[in-house]
């Protein structure tokens, strides 16, 4: 085979596929976009059974032994892929924790808000002014927001 002995497939992912073997026998033959020689019935064939008794040329059942250096990048593609996995559960049980706790934090500030207790705040001007039931009844509704939000399992 010469350099432009080229196969060229779409594979079940519909990734490009570039080799200089035939496609699995798995791969229609729509998909099959280059192959050697510009003829399209390049690929081998065998002669199958058909259900009446006839037979009928058959796609080889035979599919290209993978090599050293397809089993090398089959192992770094798997390396790559549980890598990937590892640090989006990662993520994902940083953002749980994070969600968590805000949802703790606004469950505590609404108990506060609805407790009764005499709650105050520094104003513009620097100067400690007590809030007042609206103003207590905003930061509930604010917790509550925050409650809705964050203490959903998701």
């Amino acid at each position: 085979m010469g350099a432009a002995a080229q196969w060229q497939w779409i594979d079940k992912d519909g990734r490009k596929v570039f080799s200089d073997r035939p496609p699995p026998a798995e791969i229609p033959q729509k998909s099959i976009l280059k192959q050697p020689g510009n003829s399209i019935s390049a690929r081998p064939v065998a002669v199958v059974p058909a259900a009446e008794g006839a037979y009928a040329p058959g796609i080889a059942a035979s599919a290209p032994r993978p090599t050293g250096k397809d089993k090398e990048l089959e192992e770094r593609k798997a390396q790559a892929e549980a890598a990937e996995a590892a640090k989006k559960k990662a993520d994902d049980e940083r953002q749980a924790k994070v969600r968590a706790e805000n949802c703790e934090r606004a469950r505590q500030a609404k108990a506060a808000m609805t407790s009764g207790q005499l709650f105050s705040q520094n104003n513009a001007q620097g100067e400690r002014v007590f809030m007042d039931e609206t103003a207590k009844a905003a930061e509930a509704r604010r917790a509550d927001n925050v409650i809705a939000s964050e203490c959903t399992s998701r």
